[in-house]
């Protein structure tokens, strides 16, 4: 049964409010405060460009991927089966409202960024789930039974009300965790590193803002009273402050002088503070660093385009999709279906390479006798040829067994 139409519900307690966790403190603040001044929150870090783009493409990456169910087959291998009540719920549409690449798309995005991504399983009169709906990490509170000793997940619906969902009613993905209940938030064990970024923008942002230029003094051999320096002062920010006022003429009375203080931005090292927190943000998600712009490092990831993306399946998606596998098998499938029925990514539109390199690795393969024309024609997108001609496969007529080339007659002198 889905959270909303729920029976069991349950009030936020006032012990709850009293020693407030860090779901519920995070959930009622606007985020933690670091050493910079700022404030971060898990949303809020979105703002951080780096951030944005890192967790936009690993979101859009995972949900892009192909998720059909397979069968496994007693002689080996594995087929795919279209008629299992989970592929259209995995592969189409897990609810009414989304489809299956918004939802993986909103789940991988809660999962990078709070480090835990939940789904209510609604499920129909035989126990199969029916509709996957996904729930706000901020708003959920995890805890052990006392009693039974299986997990609860306590969700705030909106009004305060707090709905109680047992362990076989949610889907619960985790990233890195000291327990294997709750996992760690990214944004949170790094929110110094997106302070320093946001503050590097904020400076950045008020730089420009005023012409470029460091701030200054207005001096003078005269002495003014307080009233006509604050004249002097304001008259001058009307005037040149801000970047609609840039280069503008200055005419100075009463013998004003302007003079230039601070520390220009590029003595500072500003860039390369800021280029360090690119790569920084990159290293926390194990993005490689010139998918978000940081090109400079690109050869760290290979000498080629395709090299690297093969290094992005490998180290960066390949840890995910096997988190996200593993437990889809263990909370949507039924216990006796786990030994037959799984659900996989596909990814080998990823690690394609290019159309030349492509070719010669599957014409191997089918001169070695590994696939058929039907399948290689399916690898690219292609209909398989009529009346089964595509299902013949081939051998290299020089390639053959020990035991036949021992029965192989010497030729006739």
């Amino acid at each position: 049964m889905g959270i909303l139409t729920s029976l069991f519900e349950r009030r936020v307690s006032v012990s709850d409010l009293k020693n407030p966790q860090y779901w519920l403190l995070e959930a009622l603040s606007a985020g933690t405060g670091t050493a910079t001044g700022k404030t971060i929150s898990v949303e809020g870090s979105l703002a951080f460009v780096p951030v944005y783009a890192c967790v936009r493409l690993l979101a859009t990456s995972i949900a892009s991927l192909p998720l059909p169910v397979y069968r496994r087959l007693p002689g080996g291998g594995k087929e795919r089966d279209a008629g299992h009540p989970l592929y259209a719920l995995l592969h189409d549409q897990p609810n009414p409202e989304m489809t299956s690449c918004e939802m993986r798309q909103a789940m991988v995005g809660h999962l990078l960024l709070w480090g835990n991504a939940y789904a209510n399983i609604e499920r129909g009169a035989d126990g199969r789930p029916i509709a996957l709906w996904p729930l706000r990490p901020d708003r959920m509170r995890v805890e052990r039974s006392p009693r039974t000793g299986q997990l609860l997940y306590r969700y705030s619906v909106p009004g305060g009300e707090e709905r109680v969902l047992l362990a076989d009613e949610v889907m619960h993905w985790r990233g890195l965790s000291s327990d294997g209940q709750i996992g760690y938030s990214p944004i949170s064990l790094a929110r110094e590193a997106v302070g320093m970024g946001l503050s590097a923008e904020e400076y950045a942002a008020r730089f420009f803002g005023n012409d470029s230029r460091p701030g200054g003094i207005l001096k003078t051999p005269n002495k003014l009273t307080p009233e006509s320096a604050n004249a002097s002062k304001e008259s001058w920010q009307a005037a040149h402050g801000g970047l609609t006022n840039a280069h503008r003429v200055a005419v100075l009375q009463e013998g004003l002088e302007w003079q230039s203080i601070g520390i220009p931005p590029k003595d500072a090292q500003f860039l390369e503070l800021r280029q360090f927190q690119r790569t920084e943000i990159a290293m926390l998600f194990g993005v490689p660093p010139h998918m978000i712009g940081d090109t400079e490092r690109s050869t760290s990831w290979g000498t080629g385009i395709e090299q690297q993306g093969i290094g992005f399946v490998t180290y960066t998606l390949r840890p995910w999709l096997v988190a996200i596998e593993q437990r889809i098998k263990a909370d949507l499938f039924l216990q006796v279906e786990r030994e037959t029925w799984f659900a996989e990514f596909l990814v080998d539109g990823l690690l394609r390479g290019d159309a030349k390199g492509r070719a010669e690795s599957l014409a191997i393969q089918r001169q070695n006798g590994v696939i058929n024309a039907d399948e290689w024609r399916e690898i690219e997108n292609r209909n398989p040829l009529p009346d089964g001609q595509g299902q013949v496969f081939l051998v290299n007529s020089a390639m053959i067994s020990p035991a036949q080339a021992g029965q192989t007659e010497a030729p006739n002198e």
